[in-house]
């Protein structure tokens, strides 16, 4: 091969984050995913609700935790295994660490607690405001798309909480699927 020819050969693609909108929707179905997964979960917790009451720790918040605790696993457990949730199998998207490895169970487990940053600002917002039932969820889904929109920010349109974890999301799909996706 001459000099000439190899400056045609094909250099390995740079790494494509998943556009925001396939990421949303990666997101709703996530969501109709964790329904079943938190069903599921909180089942468990009503079974487990009279040993709770004698130890006195049968509460809201305690359940609250314990959803909060199964979701954790639920997304580090698929994070560290292969870096993809189911949605994010059906989507295509990877997640991985900044130089492209897999991501182990402390910077999975760190990454969904960074996700969560957008909540207590809105929480507390919301509350300072004095708002209940629908402003308040306003305001939670106003915090949550402002989260959301940051990513436009980022120059490899990553959301902060990957930069903040050192983590990103990766397309899988081929270049040619991308350009004719982003062409439509």
């Amino acid at each position: 091969m001459s000099a000439t020819t190899t400056a045609y050969v094909s250099a390995p693609d740079p790494v494509r984050a998943p556009t925001l909108r396939r990421r949303l929707t990666c997101m709703l179905y996530e969501g109709v995913l964790l329904f079943g997964v938190l069903m599921a979960s909180t089942a468990v917790y009503v079974l487990a609700q009279p040993a709770l009451r004698q130890l006195g720790a049968n509460s809201m918040y305690v359940a609250q935790v314990w959803s909060f605790l199964v979701m954790g696993v639920y997304f580090a457990w698929f994070w560290q295994r292969n870096g993809q949730t189911l949605a994010m199998q059906t989507w295509r998207i990877r997640l991985e660490t900044l130089d492209g490895g897999r991501v182990r169970w402390p910077r999975a487990v760190l990454r969904f607690l960074l996700a969560w940053l957008w909540l207590p600002p809105a929480v507390a917002v919301g509350h300072a405001l004095g708002l209940v039932k629908g402003p308040f969820v306003a305001v939670l889904v106003g915090a949550l798309l402002i989260w959301v929109m940051l990513a436009w920010l980022d120059p490899r349109r990553q959301f902060l909480h990957d930069r903040l974890a050192r983590t990103r999301l990766i397309d899988l799909r081929p270049p040619s699927a991308t350009n004719a996706a982003s062409s439509k």
